[in-house]
């Protein structure tokens, strides 16, 4: 019975057809994008944990021999390397908020492209679907002079909407709303231990004070 629901013409119109008409409409570059964040899908998440366990080696350094002899801890992360760096490097932690938002902006850029690729396929796949219907019952008798059975006609035609709906419903909008459900799991997390670091820090006593300006008189 399951052979009846396989067919590789359908196949091919349905989610070849889908990605050939994503790749058109967004491009390479956003289908790069999209394919970088589907295999992230399946890679280790942020884990704010340990991120935290690495970055108290960073504090308690900083509390033991201050931001001039201290060294920069890097764990492979690279928005919290490149932090550490700055702090270390400018001995404060005013500008590592700012180098937080410029790398949290390029990562809801590229979550939110792949998100929108993949709910664009989502929205092609049923078009595509009727797309191998129309096909397959331009193929019934009558219609061309070759024609199959009407019976093989309709099945192809019922396979290829049913192709249509189930990549769009079960394939790519889940997988755009799991992109996006993941970055703002992440960006919460990282938010979480960037403030985490920053009142770690202050509280080592070792964070110059910030200079005001002197007012001007009049």
């Amino acid at each position: 019975m399951l052979e009846n629901w396989i067919d590789p013409v359908a196949i091919a119109i349905v989610f070849m057809g889908t990605i050939a008409a994503t790749l058109l409409r967004c491009g390479f570059a956003d289908m790069r994008v999209s394919l970088a964040a589907l295999r992230g899908l399946f890679e280790p998440a942020f884990d704010a944990s340990k991120a935290k366990a690495e970055l108290s080696k960073q504090i308690r350094e900083i509390a033991d021999d201050g931001f001039v002899r201290a060294e920069p801890h890097h764990f492979g992360d690279v928005e919290f390397d490149s932090i550490t760096d700055i702090m270390i490097g400018q001995r404060s932690i005013q500008s590592i908020h700012g180098a937080h938002q410029s790398y949290k902006q390029r990562r809801l850029d590229i979550a939110q492209r792949a998100a929108r690729t993949f709910e664009c396929a989502a929205e092609l796949a049923p078009v595509l679907g009727l797309a191998g219907t129309l096909f397959a019952l331009g193929q019934a008798p009558g219609a061309t002079p070759k024609g199959d059975s009407l019976v093989d006609a309709i099945a192809m035609a019922v396979v290829t909407t049913l192709y249509g709906l189930v990549a769009a419903n079960f394939l790519f909008a889940p997988i755009a709303a799991a992109i996006a459900r993941r970055s703002r799991q992440e960006e919460r997390n990282r938010d979480e231990v960037l403030e985490w670091l920053a009142e770690g820090v202050r509280k080592t006593g070792s964070v110059p004070p910030v200079e005001v300006p002197a007012p001007v008189a009049a």
